[in-house]
């Protein structure tokens, strides 16, 4: 079994980010900076033959789609949308800080609930199953040597790193996902592998499997990691992130 790479992108830098409130799902927009992102992640991702772009639905990922990827036509998929944080949204993390649910979201996140919102085991869980239908979707349609993008937001993206990476949630907080960040995910029958986390800079091509020639057939992906470190996703071609070829 083969299977498609995903890319999460985070949206670019808001005006919410920029003033220190949670935006939750409101309609905030990117500022200056965000668009600023958007552009410079667009440049890196316009080398990559994108099988198919998902998005969140909320502006601030469209707008920063459309900067990035302007000939794209996205997919919007309610799975991927920002966590509901209920009567938190709109307020100044400076003020949330001091509520005793924060250090619950900090510390124990698998049990925050919202006032008026939704868990955040209850957003992870959403979030993971809406990319691996994706990811089943598109590897059936497109091809193992396909690649994708999903467009999201911070916490649900961490979600879905911290799934892949086979770490409790609580964990979560552990891992960051900046604005315009790329994160690489090759998810295989045993296990996904990470290629990528917070990528603001890198060379993303590398990322892209080679396609099968009449040489090379393609081959099962390894859901073996490769002791040592093995050659890298460039030069694993076909056999997948451990390396293999069997």
């Amino acid at each position: 079994m083969v299977v498609a790479t995903l890319l999460l992108l985070r949206h670019g830098r808001t005006t919410a980010n920029a003033d220190g409130g949670l935006a939750g799902r409101q309609p905030v927009e990117l500022d200056e900076t965000g668009r600023a992102q958007a552009t410079a992640v667009g440049g890196r991702l316009r080398a990559i033959p994108l099988a198919a772009v998902v998005t969140s639905p909320l502006i601030r990922c469209r707008q920063t789609l459309e900067l990035a990827l302007p000939d794209a036509v996205p997919t919007v998929e309610e799975g991927l949308v920002e966590c509901d944080y209920g009567a938190w949204q709109g307020q100044p993390l400076k003020k949330l800080a001091k509520d005793p649910l924060w250090q619950v979201v900090q510390q124990h996140p698998s049990a925050a609930v919202f006032p008026d919102g939704e868990s955040m085991a209850g957003m992870a869980a959403r979030a993971v199953e809406a990319v691996r239908r994706w990811d089943a979707r598109i590897t059936a349609e497109h091809g193992p040597e396909a690649v994708w993008l999903a467009c999201s937001h911070g916490d649900v993206i961490k979600a879905i790193v911290a799934d892949a990476m086979g770490v409790h949630l609580d964990q979560f907080q552990r891992i960051v996902a900046d604005p315009g960040s790329v994160t690489g995910i090759r998810y295989t029958p045993v296990r996904p592998f990470v290629l990528r986390l917070n990528d603001t800079g890198g060379d993303l091509t590398s990322l892209v499997p080679p396609r099968p020639t009449r040489r090379r057939r393609a081959r099962p992906v390894s859901s073996d990691a490769a002791v040592g470190g093995g050659v890298g996703v460039a030069g694993a071609g076909s056999a997948g992130p451990a390396g293999r070829r069997r």
